[in-house]
């Protein structure tokens, strides 16, 4: 059955919108905040030395050639990043604010995820937890590994905690074979979740209408729909019943979006219930 709950509102990038000078920083983030968003979403990437910095990109520019984030100290990432957040001083102004929709753009070593509780990935979820309150914040990523290796560590220490597996991601420039084979793992993504143990559907908005909705909801699991900008969009995916969850880079046009709907039961929802399936 549907839930006729308010969808949610995340502010994608800290709600940055279409300025990219503006991802992951602290005017982006305190905007979001102003509009009194359910939840800012952000990236988090990890530097050699294992600091935890709010940037998208993979890599950065590094004496005339790229270098993956994952390769540089903080240091050495700080000099050359034009525009960054730590982690932990995110999740610390998240604090009775909005809850923090966590997006990891990094992967362990492969040895690693034999023991969850080794791993890079929850490591961070565990650093959110002991801030935000297991509650008040959602992990996604697009790996799959990642994804079981969070859901075991909080199974394990009883933290009931969401945790998504990202479908979507970008494939222009992989060999055609292999993007027909991501595209029908997302499309027909009942292996994956099982496997991963995902317990939260992550869908860009294409995807979601190609099924993916339909799975979400035959499996009652809720669904986070991104990225959502235009009003049409807006208007489909903010009907109650929907989606769980909708990230727009516009995050102050959804919530005005939203307003055309009855608030029925909204302050249950947002005082941080779990969805309804």
């Amino acid at each position: 059955m549907r839930t006729r709950e308010p969808v949610l509102v995340s502010a994608h990038r800290c709600g940055a919108g279409g300025d990219r000078e503006l991802e992951n920083t602290r005017p982006a983030l305190e905007r979001a905040l102003a509009l009194d968003v359910d939840f800012v979403e952000f990236d988090v990437q990890r530097c050699a030395d294992g600091t935890l910095v709010l940037f998208h990109d993979d890599w950065l520019w590094v004496e005339g050639r790229r270098r993956w984030v994952g390769e540089l100290t903080f240091e050495e990432f700080a000099a050359r990043a034009p525009h960054f957040l730590r982690y932990d001083e995110v999740l610390t102004s998240l604090v009775g604010r909005a809850r923090a929709h966590i997006d990891l753009k990094f992967t362990s070593p492969s040895a690693a995820y034999g023991h969850p509780a080794a791993t890079y990935e929850v490591a961070a979820t565990r650093m959110a937890v002991e801030v935000l309150g297991a509650e008040n914040l959602i992990v996604t990523t697009l790996d799959d590994k990642a994804v079981r290796a969070v859901r075991d560590w909080a199974d394990d220490t009883g933290h009931d905690l969401l945790v998504g597996l990202s479908l979507g991601r970008r494939v222009a420039g992989l060999p055609w074979a292999r993007q027909v084979r991501i595209r029908l793992s997302e499309l027909r993504p009942r292996t994956r979740y099982v496997r991963s143990r995902a317990n939260l559907v992550v869908a860009k908005h294409t995807i979601a209408r190609c099924g993916v909705a339909a799975f979400a909801r035959r499996r009652g699991l809720p669904l986070l729909v991104w990225t959502v900008d235009t009003e049409e969009s807006l208007h489909y995916w903010m009907r109650p019943g929907r989606a769980w969850l909708v990230t727009s880079n516009d995050p102050a046009l959804a919530m005005e979006v939203r307003s055309a709907y009855p608030r029925r039961r909204a302050a249950r929802t947002r005082a941080g219930q779990r969805p309804a399936s």
